[in-house]
């Protein structure tokens, strides 16, 4: 029997499929492109692993002074899974970034089958002294890191103790501090201490101690400031060297030299 019937002025109309063979023939498609699909992937798949396509060099370039390049290789090409083409950058630079020293790792491909690493290493500006004992380092961006503390070449390094998350905010304030300190020539902070309750207190190379108060970084640079300016003129007029100051007072400063007790009122705030 015929699949097409004459349409009254001439024309031959195909009969429409029922539905339920319209959905195998849609269905029996989906599965021909699933296949087809899953074949071109694993295809990619077998040729990504073949040997052409492995990683036959790292190139280290940036900051090594702190390692060598075969120690970087070493403690990360372990780490590193896949080939060439199938690498997790991300996962390739934790894993130079889990170096020690290695602040910050950047991983790009090279074709053919090397890997480029530009590495950022740690500046040691302070110590964190925790209190268990486990002493860590501060980087310059005032971030707290894990290394041997016996690789810094800097034995001066100021120590710094306050609450977890406060580095950098301390870091920030013993760089503010120290030239103020230095240019009357109280000292050199060797340690800068901040309490659960926010009060500073800095302590000098010469044995000095400062109680420089609660507040902001610019409050405390601010009786800082006044202090500074008084120094000098107390020092020269007791001929004493100072042993201690209390800047926690209103109006004045609580300041000790060697075997005199004094008060001092605070010089009026420069206007700005």
């Amino acid at each position: 029997m015929a699949n097409a019937f004459t349409h009254p002025f001439g024309r031959q109309a195909a009969i429409s499929l029922p539905a339920d063979v319209r959905l195998m023939q849609a269905t029996a498609n989906l599965v021909f492109v699933l296949a087809a699909l899953a074949a071109c992937a694993a295809a990619a798949l077998w040729a990504a692993r073949l040997p052409v396509f492995a990683i036959k060099a790292i190139r280290i370039e940036g900051d090594v002074a702190r390692n060598s390049e075969s120690t970087i290789r070493a403690n990360a090409a372990h780490r590193l899974a896949g080939s060439f083409l199938t690498l997790d950058l991300q996962q390739s630079r934790t894993a130079f970034e889990a170096v020690p020293w290695v602040r910050h790792a950047v991983v790009r491909r090279v074709w053919p089958g090397r890997l480029a690493v530009r590495l950022e290493e740690h500046q040691p500006a302070a110590l964190w002294l925790g209190t268990d004992g486990n002493d860590r380092l501060v980087n310059s961006f005032g971030e707290v890191f894990e290394a041997n503390i016996g690789d810094v070449e800097d034995d001066s390094l100021p120590g710094l103790s306050g609450p977890d998350g406060s580095a950098a905010a301390m870091l920030s304030l013993l760089t503010r501090l120290t030239p103020l300190l230095q240019g009357v020539g109280a000292g050199d902070p060797v340690q800068l201490d901040l309490s659960t309750r926010g009060s500073w207190r800095v302590t000098l190379d010469k044995g000095a101690v400062i109680e420089l108060g609660r507040g902001s970084e610019a409050e405390v640079m601010a009786r800082t400031q006044r202090f500074v300016q008084t120094l000098p003129r107390v020092e020269a007029q007791y001929q004493r060297p100072l042993e201690s100051a209390d800047l926690r007072h209103a109006g004045g400063f609580a300041v000790r030299l060697k075997g005199v007790t004094t008060t001092v009122p605070a010089p009026p705030a420069r206007k700005r």
